[in-house]
């Protein structure tokens, strides 16, 4: 298999740069989910990576190749898309031998190949079916077989799980990510789902306005956003803004909120889950006097809105830990020092994770 690698890329749409200098590499065998906010680029990077889009300057290699100016159908590049585009008019079969008829498979290899394929996606038996005949869920294992059964070197999904009910897309990432590992190929995929991309891949990158901001394993990123913009968007964790001393950082209000050690630079970023109300002041560091403004029940979790600090924050946890409490009362907002990260201004940049 090979792994991927994109320098410097720029594509621009009119005024518009979708892609503004990106670089990133997308490590051999790896599953590496793109994250970002809508016009963010990544389904544009996607496609430049798989031929569709011809970037502006930049490079594209493969395996450590370039790529630049080599057709789609040449790249070796598999691609599940959102809306599964299957031929409805073709079987199950057909659609798997159409790629490989393309290439001039050998009749016999080709059905070899496409038993293999449905076995991979436990659909044996399904091949004489057509798309109209299949549920939502085999329709998508059957995207996948397809994409993968001319033994591409790199598997590029834009999306593939957004049009499935939630129980029925959670199964599929499991199989995803099942089928992944058995081909050990490399996977780049593209969702707007962040706790999807979070459960399955290897590393995540998150991009904005053309550019990557973040770039890492799952938990670092999760723990240390490096950023403002980051630490928003993935898991809208709260911010508090205020004046760094070495001691943490001095809010408006004259509270003085302890860090991590280390870095006393830029604002503090605490998710809502590290958080902990009381209705009595707790007596511990980052205890910090507020009201309940609305309680938001979810099944599984409540969040809670509390005014603190001249903010809203954020507070979620399971129903349990919000028992005896009611909207408009005064409470006691607080988390431990180690549970907060520094993060820099918001801003557009670059900052990668070990």
């Amino acid at each position: 298999m090979s792994g991927v690698s994109v320098s410097g890329l720029v594509k621009a749409w009119g005024p518009v740069r979708a892609l503004d200098g990106l670089t990133l590499d997308f490590p051999e065998g790896s599953f590496f989910g793109l994250l970002g906010p809508s016009g963010s680029g990544k389904t544009t990077l996607l496609r430049a990576i798989a031929g569709f889009v011809t970037p502006d300057a930049g490079t594209v290699r493969i395996g450590g190749q370039s790529v630049d100016g080599v057709p789609v159908e040449r790249r070796e590049i598999g691609m599940v898309f959102q809306s599964y585009a299957l031929f409805p008019h073709m079987t199950v079969a057909g659609n798997l031998s159409f790629g490989l008829e393309v290439r001039r498979v050998p009749a016999r290899e080709r059905a070899r190949r496409i038993d293999e394929a449905l076995a991979l996606v436990r659909l044996e038996g399904f091949g004489g079916r057509r798309p109209a005949e299949l549920s939502g869920g085999q329709r998508q294992r059957v995207a996948m077989a397809r994409a993968i059964v001319t033994r591409p070197r790199v598997l590029l999904l834009d999306e593939p799980l957004s049009a499935l009910d939630r129980g029925l897309r959670t199964e599929m990432q499991i199989e995803l990510r099942r089928i992944q590992r058995e081909v050990g190929i490399t996977a780049i995929f593209v969702t707007h789902d962040q706790e999807e991309a979070l459960t399955l891949s290897d590393r995540i990158g998150i991009l904005r306005e053309g550019r990557l901001v973040r770039e890492g394993p799952p938990r670092a990123v999760w723990d240390d956003p490096g950023d403002a913009f980051t630490a928003r968007f993935l898991g809208a964790a709260n911010l508090f803004t205020g004046t760094p001393e070495p001691g943490g950082l001095r809010l408006a209000s004259g509270a003085l909120l302890a860090g991590p050690p280390g870095r006393t630079t830029g604002c503090l970023a605490v998710r809502p889950e590290a958080m902990a109300l009381s209705p009595v002041e707790p007596g511990a560091p980052n205890a910090l006097p507020g009201r309940i403004a609305a309680l938001v029940f979810a099944g599984a979790t409540v969040t809670a809105l509390v005014e603190a600090a001249g903010q809203q924050a954020r507070v979620t946890g399971a129903p349990s830990a919000f028992e005896g409490l009611a909207e408009g009362q005064p409470v006691w907002l607080a988390w431990p020092p180690g549970r907060a990260a520094w993060v820099a201004p918001d801003r557009p940049g670059v900052a990668t994770g070990k």
